[in-house]
């Protein structure tokens, strides 16, 4: 029986989600895509999951598209690109899928952050990697454009001119640099412990104001003012009716560590 190309390993409140293609350095076929895509819908549901924590086993987090393996079923994947021009395909929604999961994304990354890899790290909300991990926008190699979801969130992540470099040149840059530029919230010799620290500070919060406050964040990035404020008002609404903000406020008032139940925010 073939292994699995996804691991999901649940430790409590955070969900361990990691790329299991090692001897190919987790580069994307066409089975990695799906599978991905089920893990992201089946976390979304669990309203116990909390966190979730993206990384790669092996040697790298992820060297991209594997062309070689995808490209053995020419007609899965044109059935996979052509979706209709009102919706994402399944390369688009693979790294989607974790931009708009109701709890925190945090990406772990070593290795190789090449291409697709790059695409799926940067749609999470937070990225850590090591300083010597070799990043790279990597489909101009190719002749061709980030296509699998990435251009919303680099265009978040980085001031134009520089991502018009990266992503005309596929120049490899390090970890280091990735820091520096604005990619990576943090770089450390141990990013997963980085990753572990910062989960365990949000789960010590209310999970619906969480769930909240991440769709706050993305979603008044490129709208009107009037409209963020629409949106402050409505989600604030719903923290007031919110049964983990009443145990946030007791636990504030008493300075007792909160129970929270599952997640009430989508």
């Amino acid at each position: 029986m073939t292994e699995s190309r996804v691991q999901v390993e649940l430790a409590g409140p955070i969900a361990h989600v990691r790329l299991n293609r090692p001897d190919k350095l987790n580069g994307f076929d066409l089975e990695l895509i799906a599978e991905l895509i089920e893990a992201g819908r089946r976390l979304a549901r669990d309203r116990d999951v909390r966190v979730v924590v993206l990384s790669g086993n092996g040697r790298s987090f992820c060297a991209g598209l594997d062309f070689a393996a995808a490209f053995k079923d020419k007609k899965r994947v044109a059935r996979m690109f052509f979706a209709g021009p009102r919706r994402a395909n399944d390369f688009q929604r693979v790294t989607e899928v974790w931009r708009s999961l109701p709890v925190p994304v945090i990406a772990v990354v070593h290795g190789h952050c090449f291409g697709a890899g790059l695409q799926l790290a940067a749609n999470a909300d937070f990225r850590f990697t090591t300083p010597d991990a070799k990043w790279s926008i990597l489909e101009a190699k190719w002749g061709l454009v980030p296509d699998m979801g990435g251009t919303v969130p680099f265009s978040e992540l980085l001031r134009t001119d520089v991502l018009m470099r990266l992503a005309l040149t596929g120049d490899v840059f390090s970890g280091q640099e990735a820091g520096e530029l604005g990619l990576a919230t943090g770089v450390s010799d141990d990013p997963q412990a980085e990753a572990l620290a910062l989960a365990e500070r949000i789960i010590a919060r209310s999970p619906d104001s969480v769930a909240a406050t991440k769709r706050l964040v993305l979603q008044t990035r490129r709208g009107s003012v009037r409209e963020a404020f629409r949106l402050e008002r409505r989600l604030q609404s719903r923290m007031f009716k919110s049964p983990n903000t009443a145990i946030a406020r007791k636990a504030g008032s008493t300075g007792a560590e909160p129970e929270f139940g599952p997640r009430t925010v989508d």
